[in-house]
């Protein structure tokens, strides 16, 4: 059984570009898990995912919680797209920096589209209480909250959230 043991952190301020080692492009669209996860009837997301020559299905388990079990397998490119094209609702788009820190890396997505203005960093863990390195520039722990997963932005992107959700970022 996979487990992906992630925390995931709003930002403080643009400090972490500095130490960027790698960017890559992603799109991401879900065959499985938006409207049903977003009432909360979802076991588990099934999306189709694109970045630079590779492409990914992946299933993860529907909960908001620190450990959730994630299954990952690599698809022919062509497939993928078609499948983005064909059979996914709406896609998400991002830009995902690398960001080393102290042996572990910070995976920080800055959204585009949609969800344009929403950045994110997220961190992998070896274990749910796993020490990890806090840089000045990473701000509140979002990782319980369900608005910040991928799948519900999918549905529900940034954009069109109230200025009171807005500024519970701050």
């Amino acid at each position: 059984m996979a487990i992906e043991i992630e925390r995931k952190f709003l930002l403080r301020d643009a400090r972490w570009r500095t130490q960027i080692v790698r960017s890559r492009r992603f799109a991401q669209g879900y065959l499985v898990g938006v409207a049903a996860h977003a009432m909360g009837a979802a076991r588990a997301s099934v999306r189709v995912r694109v970045a630079e020559a590779d492409a990914w299905l992946n299933i993860k388990a529907a909960r908001t919680t620190i450990e959730r079990e994630e299954y990952e397998y690599p698809i022919p490119r062509a497939d993928a797209e078609r499948m983005l094209a064909r059979l996914c609702g709406p896609i998400v788009e991002k830009i995902r920096h690398d960001v080393p820190i102290d042996g572990f890396v910070f995976e920080v997505d800055e959204f585009l589209g949609a969800n344009a203005g929403l950045v994110v960093a997220e961190i992998e863990l070896p274990t749910a209480d796993a020490a990890f390195p806090r840089p000045a520039w990473l701000g509140r722990e979002v990782s319980r909250d369900a608005r910040y997963l991928n799948v519900h932005l999918a549905e529900y992107p940034y954009s069109t959230w109230d200025l009171a959700q807005r500024q519970e970022e701050t």
